[in-house]
Parts: C-alpha cells; sequence; structure tokens
C-alpha cells in the first residue's frame, strides 16, 4: 500500500506522527501544499492562512501522483472543517480524485474522528483543543453538529505562525487538555496536524480515563482501517490497539 498525503509546507509532525505508525508494506509519499510562514495576530490572519493552503491543495495532489499511490490521505485538519457545513467533507474528496483522475480512496480527518468517536461509543458531548483562533468555532459548530455533537469546550492555543504549532512542550499540551476536561465531556478532540500529540494523547487516556483522539493518528488509523489494513498498535491510544 503506497499512500499519497498532502500536508503545509510548514508542516513538520505528520511526517514523523505517520511514518511512526506505519506498518510493514505500506509506505507514505508527500507532497506538500506550499504556504509562507505567515505571522497570526487576528482572526483574520488565521483565516488568509486556510484560504493559502486550500489554494495549494491540487498543486500539492499532482505533486504525488506520478508514484501512483493506492490511496490518499490529507494530512491537514482545519481545512476539512472549512466549508462549515456536512458536504464539504465530500468536496474535498472530489477535487482530489479529480487532480488523481481516477477514483482513489481518501482519508481526511473529520471522517476519522466521526468514527473514532462512534466506535468509542461517543454519544454526544465532545471538548476539542487545536493551535488555531476563535473563527475555527463556527466551521466546527456546522461539521460536527451536523454529525449529531456537541462541542462544549474549546481549547485555541492561538499559535503565532504555521511553524510554531508544533512548537510546544509534553506540559503545554497536558495544559490545554486539562483545561476543556470535565465530568461532562465524553472525549477530548485534538485538531491540528502540526501539534505533536500523538503519544501524549496515549498517555492522557490513561489519566483521563477517557478517549483522546489525536487528529494524526485518527487520520491514519482510519486510512488504513478503510484499506482493509487492520493491524494493531501499541502507543498511540486505544482507537489503534483496540479498533
Amino acid at each position: 500500500m503506497a499512500f499519497g498525503v498532502t500536508t503545509p509546507s510548514t508542516n513538520t509532525v505528520v511526517q514523523p506522527e505517520y511514518d511512526d505508525m506505519r506498518p510493514p508494506g505500506v509506505t507514505n509519499h508527500l507532497g506538500r501544499m506550499v504556504i509562507p510562514d505567515l505571522q497570526i495576530r487576528t482572526n483574520e490572519d488565521f483565516d488568509e492562512s486556510i484560504r493559502l493552503i486550500d489554494a495549494a491543495l491540487e498543486p500539492a495532489v499532482a505533486s504525488v501522483m506520478d508514484c501512483r499511490p493506492n490511496a490518499f490521505i490529507l494530512g491537514i485538519s482545519a481545512l476539512s472543517v472549512w466549508g462549515g457545513n456536512a458536504e464539504w467533507g465530500a468536496e474535498l474528496k472530489r477535487r482530489i480524485q479529480k487532480v488523481a483522475g481516477f477514483d482513489i480512496p481518501v482519508a481526511i480527518a473529520t471522517d476519522a474522528v466521526f468514527e473514532a468517536l462512534r466506535l468509542h461509543g461517543v454519544k454526544r458531548r465532545i471538548a476539542i483543543m487545536e493551535p488555531y483562533f476563535p473563527s475555527i468555532e463556527p466551521k466546527m459548530v456546522g461539521v460536527f453538529g451536523a454529525a449529531g455533537y456537541e462541542i462544549v469546550r474549546y481549547n485555541h492555543m492561538r499559535g503565532k505562525s504555521p511553524t510554531t504549532y508544533s512548537v510546544v512542550t509534553a506540559q503545554d499540551m497536558i495544559r490545554a487538555i486539562k483545561a476543556i476536561d470535565g465530568p461532562e465531556v465524553e472525549a477530548i478532540v485534538q485538531f491540528g496536524a502540526n501539534l505533536p500529540m500523538a503519544r501524549i494523547a496515549d498517555e492522557a487516556e490513561r489519566w483521563l480515563d477517557k478517549p483522546v483522539i489525536s487528529i494524526n493518528v485518527a487520520t491514519y488509523w482510519h486510512a488504513l482501517r478503510t484499506n482493509g489494513i487492520n493491524d494493531k498498535l501499541y502507543g498511540f491510544t486505544s482507537l489503534f490497539s483496540k479498533f
């Protein structure tokens, strides 16, 4: 199985985390959605960064297709909700398939999270942490609400530029998780594919005693499972070790 993957040129986390989860016989082949490392101080700055990523999608997909991948992974989570409605994810997949020129299977973050929540038995109430700005909220409400979930709390970590999303410590992420947890929260969901949360999420499940869904873990897990690869993996949350 050869996975084509696109992620922003500013992202330093998707490639190593995906490779850490790669079973024998599976290879990951990255194309970069080229964007500048914008300074982000406001909601408008953040929105512009996503607009640039969206515009860079098709060229990045085209750059991967020369290796003839069997399936595709969209390695950015903010773009998966940016349309703010249930139809947006399907449109992203159509755009990727149009460039590919065939009906290539495409894994995106939102599909992965919804399947993870379903398997974990999460009924409704979740909390979300991410390195973004508050302008992401209505987008998430539109997409998650359409799937039947209520976001009871957010932690917008407000990264100062796309590259700084990954420049965080374990303690930074632990504090971010704890800030949104509560007895009413059935699961913690981490968005932001440039936030290095895969192994911290695994630890957090043990001290919170609830699902902690890391976006890179969920997206890569979903890509494997939907392509018939069922290897279990330990150290990357109960999603990978149980389902």
